[in-house]
């Protein structure tokens, strides 16, 4: 194996590059290259016709992007316009696509991005810093019936009413600009026995409504059903239940609420078939070696070949 660069471990490398199913001559995705440490795995294993396309929003994750191979192409821009790439680029359909979704252990890492309670800086939470949305425009601009729905359903707090009430009451005081003073006001409302658990969920649920991910993750699912070729993989790490949820039900139906459709004969229609009955976790090695690792699930799917 090719060892990746010092940004991010991958969770569940062998297992989620074996799940490509790849082909030497074919042509796959890495919809979050972030380190690259997937991509690097995909490319000792294509053969010099291959291709590899990384995406990644984020301007950091451009230093990774391997040097002098012809077989990799980095594309700076979200996941959910993979089909709008994938025409320009020329390629009708692809072999394969991997997604490891959440967030890297760099932007957890790096203090001026504002993803984790354990520094202070701005509130930021923005995987594409050109994007004009922040943490900090989202808890001083949104109302409180706004800031409770975001809560609710993205952090899946019971205090949602409350903490969206004080963050508007302290907000009237002074602009909440800081990963510090986001904390002032929302540490009080958490029981103590798992503050941190839920003051993680706090955050998740301020960026995933900054960087629209559970938007753009259905709109990536959508295209990745539209480009794959029959027998085609795709590939996928979840890391909460929102996102696990979506992926699930796509796999299994064809849509992100999980309906099962039918034809006239009973039979299902979805353009995709589960390949592993039973989501793959990491074992306790890994769990110990990378702590991000402990909520990974592994999901694998196929596209059905309709023609057949």
């Amino acid at each position: 194996m090719i060892t990746a660069p010092a940004y991010h471990v991958p969770v569940l490398l062998g297992p989620t590059v074996d799940g490509l199913d790849l082909r030497p001559g074919g042509v796959y995705v890495d919809a979050t290259f972030g380190g690259g440490g997937h991509s690097r795995e995909i490319l000792s294993r294509l053969g010099p016709e291959g291709r590899l396309y990384g995406f990644d929003q984020d301007a950091d994750a451009a230093h990774n992007a391997p040097q002098g191979d012809a077989r990799f192409t980095f594309v700076r821009t979200n996941f959910r316009y993979l089909r709008n790439w994938m025409r320009y680029y020329g390629e009708e359909q692809i072999d394969g696509l991997l997604a490891d979704l959440g967030v890297s252990s760099h932007h957890f890492d790096d203090e001026r991005r504002g993803f984790s309670f354990r520094f202070d800086g701005p509130l930021d939470m923005r995987m594409n810093t050109r994007s004009a949305l922040s943490a900090a425009d989202v808890v001083n601009t949104y109302t409180a019936g706004q800031l409770e729905q975001i809560f609710r359903l993205y952090g899946e707090l019971r205090c949602a009413r409350r903490l969206a009430a004080s963050v508007v009451s302290a907000r009237a005081a002074r602009p909440l600009a800081t990963v510090a003073q986001f904390m002032e006001v929302a540490a009080p409302l958490l029981e103590r026995s798992k503050e941190k658990k839920d003051m993680a969920k706090v955050f998740q649920a301020l960026r995933i409504e900054v960087n629209h991910e559970l938007d753009a993750l259905t709109e990536l699912l959508q295209a990745a059903t539209s480009v794959l070729r029959p027998g085609g993989r795709l590939v996928v790490l979840t890391y909460h239940s929102l996102e696990d949820r979506l992926v699930k039900n796509f796999m299994r139906a064809g849509n992100v609420s999980g309906r099962v459709d039918t034809d006239f004969y009973g039979n299902r229609l979805a353009p995709l078939r589960p390949v592993n009955s039973k989501v793959i976790v990491p074992d306790a090695a890994e769990q110990e070696r990378n702590p991000r690792s402990r909520s990974a699930k592994l999901r694998i799917a196929e596209k059905i070949d309709t023609e057949s």
